[in-house]
């Protein structure tokens, strides 16, 4: 399990070109954001911090798993100038949700994975999960892409943002970057 943070603020490898509340409120604008592994110094000029950890596959299947290895490009690639996080808090109604149930409707139902492997290699991801470290969202999802794959990363948003797992999102920011 690696910890993540990210500062929003005047300094930073990314520039922040926007912060959209996609549902509930948003978050304070900035400048930069930097990507830094815990613990870091606090710089009390942050607009924000959020902070995540990689951790293992809740909802993902061996065969999945597999699938997603052989075609995830790594994080930091030179040509992937481009970026977004985006902070998701669930319902209490989903977690409410046996973890079969969440399950059925993260993959049976929405099919996350598949629509996500569809989008692969162009579009490398990694997912955070906060709530268990009382941060305000529940999970943070990081992508990187190249400018020539905006269009795809958009495609691929708005067939997640359409499922039925979206359903039980009451709080998402979508936060675009680039270097």
């Amino acid at each position: 399990m690696a910890l993540t943070r990210f500062t929003a603020g005047a300094t930073g490898t990314w520039q922040i070109d926007r912060i959209l509340a996609v549902t509930g409120p948003s978050l304070a604008t900035a400048e930069r954001l930097e990507v830094s592994a815990l613990p870091r110094t606090v710089s009390p000029e942050s607009a924000w911090m959020l902070s995540g950890a990689t951790s293992y596959k809740r909802y993902t299947e061996r065969s999945e798993q597999a699938a997603l290895v052989a075609v995830q490009p790594a994080l930091g690639r030179p040509e992937a100038r481009c970026a977004a996080l985006i902070p998701i808090t669930k319902t209490a109604r989903w977690w409410d949700l046996p973890q079969d149930e969440r399950r059925a409707v993260f993959e049976e139902t929405s099919h996350h994975i598949a629509v996500g492997l569809e989008y692969l290699p162009a579009v490398a991801r990694q997912l955070y999960h906060s709530r268990d470290l009382g941060e305000p969202f529940d999970f943070l999802t990081w992508f990187e892409y190249a400018a020539g794959d905006a269009s795809a990363f958009e495609e691929l948003l708005a067939r997640l943002r359409t499922s039925r797992e979206w359903d039980y999102v009451e709080r998402e920011v979508d936060i675009r970057l680039s270097r």
